[in-house]
């Protein structure tokens, strides 16, 4: 369950984030690196821990012109981070296929994100109720070639039967039960979600915000194998 359980280094430096790895070394070995300390020199410390044989799951998020985005994902593929998030967008995930053909990078087309709901949809000009655009972009990602996709882990079952086994459904609004939903509005425990078809966890406040994260880590990875 180790590879499978990615921890989200949502931390404001590298310092901080390197002690994570530490506390957490030999309990977990798959780290996420989003905004927040991608840009605080977040980008060179996931070279670092690729070299060290760690996994980096590199939550970017990209949308641009075509070659913008093919351009973005060539430099990428040369840290030697194992995932990459870009939007489900049909034109920018063909483009990032190409540039990151014959690399082992894993490309993951992101769906909906689970802190948006209908409301959110509508206000930002969607027709698509979130279920049905999931459904919608999941199948795009799979035509384009993409390596996964991310979705809600309510939505995991579904869109694994859509993308087939050989793509990754990787799912964040993961909270332990009695967890604070936070800013996720589409949530569900580590169990459930394994159980609903996620192929990979993505923690973040529940792990590095708790005071014992080693325990915390263990833990979910605990209740992870029981549904396995």
């Amino acid at each position: 369950m180790g590879d499978r359980l990615i921890v989200g280094l949502d931390l404001p430096s590298v310092d901080a984030a390197e002690k994570m790895v530490r506390d957490l070394d030999g309990v977990c070995g798959f780290y996420k690196i989003g905004y927040r300390l991608a840009f605080a020199g977040g980008l060179e410390f996931a070279r670092d821990l690729a070299a060290e044989g760690k996994k980096v799951f590199l939550d970017l998020k990209l949308l641009d012109i075509d070659n913008t985005v093919a351009e973005g994902v060539e430099s990428i593929v040369k840290l030697g981070v194992t995932m990459l998030t870009l939007h489900a967008y049909p034109k920018a995930m063909r483009a990032a296929v190409e540039a990151a053909r014959g690399s082992d990078l894993c490309l993951l087309g992101v769906t909906v994100l689970t802190s948006m709901d209908q409301q959110d949809l509508v206000e930002a000009g969607y027709q698509y109720e979130p279920h049905a655009l999931v459904m919608r972009r999941a199948a795009q990602a799979r035509a384009a070639g993409m390596g996964g996709v991310v979705c809600a882990a309510s939505e995991a079952h579904t869109v694994s039967g859509i993308v087939g086994q050989g793509m990754a459904v990787v799912t964040p609004g993961i909270r332990p039960a009695g967890a604070a939903h936070g800013d996720q509005k589409r949530v569900m425990t580590p169990a459930d979600a394994i159980r609903a078809g996620s192929s990979h966890l993505v923690v973040a406040r529940p792990i590095v915000a708790a005071s014992d994260p080693r325990a915390a880590a263990q833990s979910i990875l605990d209740e992870m194998k029981t549904a396995a």
